[in-house]
């Protein structure tokens, strides 16, 4: 199915449309778009230039279609669809070289509950031919129908891309291998060389039992790091000789002044590391090998915010950093590509723009993400010697950037002085006195919130609500001082912070403080139940998905399947971050949900997956059973084979149509009426 078009957006549609891709239903311009508009999989998930620079590959999909693997000849100006199957979706994949590429797949028309198999691993060469399975879906199942097998040169199901860049000069690309112990639990991870064409690998030597590993910027093995009994340990892989040397033992869940995190190697085999230096916030700073110590001045300060980002580099050469800070954007150290960059800019002004280089230095094109908070992600091709932009594809059709609403980074005071990082999004053509939806992330210990069109919050905001959503303390990207503050905080100063949010936006003039309604999933979801214990005057409404309902469950289970929390983090990280059952039992039944039940007596949509292994339904319907003794304004549903989380479209139309009914019948215009 080769074409062969005047421009790549052309190649692609036209390669989509042979598949048989779907539009979206067309909605009055009046009207607020429709949920499928928000929530259907995305069209275009990843992208990638082959090491030369010369192909592009990616994931293509369309509404009630299956996604499949694209690959196009820039140079020629051929697109051909190289992987794409009726019972699969391609889920990911990499170059290994510039002829041949790994992928795995998945059933995205199944949830969690219905999905018996893994996702395997399948080589293809760029033109589609050479198709070999690498490892099995599950024990002996799921062999992509033309994918040639020797059987024993198939590796087992839990056998996975490492997805970092390989050496990409041969037809080998480094897996991972995960062993387990009698109880089914990980012991370890093993590094595999794997050879794409015959299917033959060589095993890695490890220093003990590894977590995970990391490539040098050749592409070789060069770290290895494990956490156990709250210690972790860094080892180092000497490129002379291969044996392996530790060069950092430090404490992984309390503060220690010697920890970091690897964030990637230079051309020259200098490491490159998250860490403190003493500051409240991290930065990146080079590692001495040879001394085993941080290097005192930071390479980069990320001010007001913990360095978050990766590496972005050619074959032989660091280029620069992507970061994060209110938003994504890249800090350039070679001087060629902050031209590049001010020239992409000049093109693409509304947008951030993440620029993606080949391996190879020559390479004649970059590829560019780009995204705001009006507009989902979408693609293109930079002409480095034209300086011509060509569309490849966007991750979402539908979206009219007008009619979105403008998200704002602000920060707002806690009652205890406490400066708590939030974003804040308007609909579009309104000011003030607006319906607001709290929106709590889950977590709780990570950033819950990234600047940018996000379909959750754009589908209540399309709805009339302003929403405002908290990075309250113990979230992570603002420093340790924020994230220790969240400690052992559920349903008190966390739970306070978000209400502040609240009633930070009363203040401004931008919240009718009769019509609140407080939302969030798994964390969320708890301290949407607490929000509506402890401040009941505030909130109006409830929206509770998959949401912890009491935290001793987290530790004693109810579960119907094998709980996915490790046994490490359960032992030796939810004491510090959360409390001791038992020298904190008292403060576990005051922040209750299931404790505190007869003090909810507000509307409340409750929602959870019938497989979850991380907050099991149990959950759900012991706290619906509390509250539906005295409260009968509780409306719930079960999602049979969803998790934790909502990962089919038919789920998600559902559950925020729902939404949208609710919140209309409580806190929307007839409402306040």
């Amino acid at each position: 199915m080769t074409t062969a078009l005047s421009t790549l957006c052309a190649r692609l549609c036209l390669a989509l449309a042979a598949a048989g891709a779907a539009v979206l239903p067309s909605h009055a311009q009046d009207a607020p778009p429709p949920v499928e508009t928000f929530f259907s999989n995305p069209l275009m998930e990843h992208a990638a230039l082959s090491p030369s620079g010369r192909y592009l590959a990616a994931l293509t999909g369309a509404p009630g279609r299956r996604d499949m693997l694209i690959v196009v000849d820039l140079q020629e100006k051929k697109g051909k669809i190289v992987a794409g199957y009726k019972d699969a979706d391609i889920l990911d994949f990499q170059w290994v070289n510039d002829n041949r590429l790994v992928f795995n797949v998945t059933d995205k028309q199944v949830g969690p509950g219905g999905r018996v198999l893994a996702s395997g691993l399948y080589a293809v060469d760029r033109d589609g031919e050479k198709l070999r399975q690498l490892a099995h879906r599950r024990g002996n199942e799921g062999i992509v129908e033309g994918a040639g097998r020797i059987e024993r040169h198939i590796l087992p199901w839990h056998t996975f891309m490492l997805g970092q860049r390989g050496a990409q000069d041969s037809d080998a690309v480094y897996v991972t291998s995960v062993k387990f112990n009698d109880r089914g639990l990980v012991r370890t991870t093993e590094l595999l060389r794997l050879d794409t064409v015959t299917g033959r690998t060589q095993s890695i030597p490890r220093p003990g039992p590894v977590d995970g590993w990391m490539l040098d910027n050749a592409g070789e093995p060069r770290l290895a790091f494990h956490s156990e009994g709250a210690t972790t340990t860094i080892h180092y892989r000497e490129p002379a000789s291969g044996n392996w040397r530790t060069i950092a033992q430090f404490a992984t869940y309390t503060d220690s002044k010697e920890a970091f995190s690897p964030v990637g190697f230079g051309s020259d085999g200098t490491l490159y590391v998250r860490a403190q230096g003493g500051s409240d916030t991290s930065s990146l700073y080079r590692f001495d090998l040879a001394a085993g110590k941080i290097d005192p001045e930071p390479v980069l300060v990320t001010r007001g915010y913990d360095f978050t980002g990766s590496l972005v580099s050619q074959r032989g050469k660091l280029l620069g950093v992507n970061i994060e800070t209110d938003g994504l954007t890249s800090v350039w150290f070679d001087k060629d590509m902050q031209v590049v960059q001010q020239k992409v800019d000049k093109l693409l002004p509304a947008t951030s723009n993440l620029i993606s280089p080949a391996s190879n230095p020559d390479a004649p094109w970059v590829l560019v993400a780009s995204y705001s908070d009006l507009r989902p992600r979408f693609y293109n091709l930079y002409n480095l010697k034209t300086g011509e932009l060509n569309p490849v594809g966007t991750s979402r059709e539908g979206i009219d950037p007008r009619r979105m609403a403008r998200q704002d980074p602000v920060r707002y005071k806690a009652r205890d002085g406490r400066e708590i990082p939030a974003l804040l999004t308007i609909p579009a053509g309104s000011k003030k006195n607006l319906p607001l939806v709290v929106l709590v992330h889950g977590g709780p210990y990570l950033r819950g919130n990234h600047w940018g069109w996000d379909p959750e919050t754009q589908f209540l905001a399309s709805r009339g609500y302003a929403v405002v959503e908290p990075d309250f303390r113990g979230s992570l990207g603002y420093g340790q001082a924020h994230f220790q503050a969240g400690w052992k905080q559920w349903g008190l100063a966390m739970q306070d912070d978000i209400a502040d949010a609240a009633r930070w936006a009363i203040a401004q003039g931008i919240a009718d403080p009769k019509r609140i309604c407080i939302a969030g999933a798994s964390y969320g979801g708890y301290a949407t139940l607490m929000g509506l214990v402890n401040d009941p005057d505030l909130y109006k409404c409830g929206i509770n998905w998959v949401g912890v309902t009491d935290i001793n469950l987290l530790y004693d289970g109810h579960w119907s399947f094998e709980s996915d929390l490790q046994e490490d983090f359960k032992v030796h990280g939810m004491p510090v971050l959360i409390g001791d059952q038992v020298k904190d039992a008292a403060q576990f039944k005051a922040t209750s949900p299931i404790e505190q039940a007869a003090r909810i007596t507000q509307p409340l949509l409750m929602a959870y997956g019938a497989v979850d292994r991380r907050v099991p339904l149990y959950h759900g319907t012991k706290l619906r059973d509390a509250v539906k003794k005295h409260n009968q304004q509780v409306e719930w549903v079960v999602y049979p084979e969803e998790g934790h989380g909502w990962s089919q479209p038919a789920t998600r139309f559902d559950f925020w149509t729902r939404v949208e009914k609710f919140l209309a019948k409580h806190i929307g215009d007839k409402a306040a009426q």
